[in-house]
């Protein structure tokens, strides 16, 4: 038997053996380490791939059932105290190739921080990408829950995406392979062809040309607005429900009195009230107690039954 490169020597996870892999494993990864709530128990295995065809090798390498998250900056996430089983692949500072392709298009991939793609698409005399500057996740999760900010959505942006899907084959789909919402992206039907389990690890984005100057200067509109009107620079997961129709998350929190609201050290925000802060050693349990009280009262008060927008994977503690 040929012997392996030195980066490519067998690595154990879990009951066997991964090879001729050039990224990084892990086991026990704490997660509180990789998500912006700073929250989070640990990830039995942690990978990041030195690209997407190493992630792809790892893919097609993991059993068939294995649970597998992909983690970008670990915005809009909110890992339980007991951390996951299973497989994370973490993107961040990983799968950050960057790129224009023409007058008008720049492909990102998964791992790009949606703030990077803004300033670049500025600087390159693009418009239409301002407001991922609004937008404290990856390209990747920002593809997965069509995010959005200041009045845009990503999917209004998608010529085309790069997918994984998950015995490490590669797609390249259009828009009119998914079923765009608010804060939701899906397979168009069901007959589709998209697999069970498939992944976004590149788009390519469409812009308008414009002036950099006033591009750019969109952007720094748009930051201070926002540092106005949101917990900047405090441990957040960005907005934690879904608007409802005609209607904002934050009034009616609010107009609940639940601003200021503690659970343990997790607080709703006094400056916005769809933001919970984690204002020192909170735990994921206590995150999750305030969302279960925020949507219990909202629905008592109003009516309505707000939706989260952060995603909840783990187990208990």
């Amino acid at each position: 038997m040929n012997a392996l490169p030195e980066n490519q020597l067998p690595v154990a996870h879990n009951a066997f053996v991964l090879t001729g892999l050039r990224g990084t494993l892990r086991h026990g990864e704490p997660l509180a380490r990789h998500t912006s709530w700073r929250v989070g128990g640990p990830a039995q295995h942690f990978y990041q791939p030195a690209d997407i065809d190493d992630a792809a090798a790892l893919l097609r390498q993991l059993p068939d059932g294995e649970a597998v998250l992909w983690l970008g900056l670990g915005s809009n996430l909110l890992v339980r105290d007991g951390g996951l089983r299973g497989t994370v692949i973490a993107t961040s500072g990983m799968l950050n190739g960057l790129t224009q392709l023409d007058a008008q298009t720049v492909r990102a991939e998964a791992g790009v921080p949606c703030a990077k793609v803004a300033r670049f698409t500025a600087q390159a005399g693009l418009h239409g990408g301002e407001f991922f500057a609004g937008i404290p996740g990856t390209m990747g999760g920002a593809l997965a829950m069509n995010a959005g900010a200041f009045g845009a959505e990503t999917w209004d942006l998608v010529q085309q995406v790069e997918t994984l899907d998950h015995s490490g084959a590669r797609h390249v789909r259009s828009g009119a392979d998914y079923q765009i919402a608010y804060r939701s992206v899906s397979a168009a039907n069901t007959t589709s062809g998209l697999p069970d389990r498939e992944w976004f690890v590149a788009a390519t984005l469409r812009l308008t040309p414009a002036d950099s100057g006033s591009a750019m200067a969109r952007i720094k509109q748009l930051l201070e607005r926002r540092n106005l009107t949101q917990p900047a620079n405090q441990a957040s997961a960005g907005s934690v429900f879904r608007n409802p129709p005609g209607d904002y998350a934050a009034r009616l929190i609010e107009a609940c009195g639940l601003k200021g609201r503690c659970v343990g050290k997790a607080c709703v925000s006094e400056k916005h009230a769809n933001f919970i802060i984690n204002t020192g050693a909170a735990r994921a349990a206590d995150i999750e107690a305030l969302i279960a009280i925020i949507i219990d009262a909202v629905e008592q008060r109003h009516g309505v039954r707000l939706i989260p927008e952060v995603r909840i994977v783990g187990e208990p503690a």
